[in-house]
């Protein structure tokens, strides 16, 4: 897939920490979007379904917990922490230095922006900013 060639190319990361890292992100994307925001990234790009079922498991429990801990305490910017911390620690799952997150998020927004548009783009990076 043309995304993960991007990945494992720019990264020199191996294929299945390029998968699952985007799979990770895409994951969290799923989680804060609403469901036709979604449906429309989904039809944008169909091997994200794919690419999160190769995310590691067990990142979202403690970041749901944090994410809506700080949901109630009104703190946009404290969810947005928790959705990094997660990230991080599922880049962790997969051997990855957690700052590498950063690295994927412009890689895949760009890929996101040629493959379905400036709308889609700016509705995943909302989620990951």
């Amino acid at each position: 897939m043309e995304l993960i060639q991007q990945l494992t190319q720019n990264l020199g990361v191996d294929e299945t920490q390029a998968k699952g890292g985007a799979g990770l992100i895409f994951k969290l994307a799923k989680e804060q979007l609403a469901d036709g925001d979604f449906a429309q990234l989904a039809s944008a790009i169909p091997a994200v379904s794919g690419l999160i079922g190769e995310a590691p498991a067990g990142g979202k429990g403690m970041a749901g917990a944090l994410g809506g801990l700080a949901g109630a305490l009104g703190g946009g910017k404290a969810g947005q922490l928790a959705n990094m911390a997660a990230l991080a620690g599922g880049f962790g799952q997969l051997g990855l230095n957690p700052g590498m997150a950063s690295k994927f998020v412009p890689i895949i927004l760009s890929f996101v922006q040629n493959k379905g548009g400036d709308g889609i783009k700016d509705m995943l990076a909302g989620v990951l900013k």
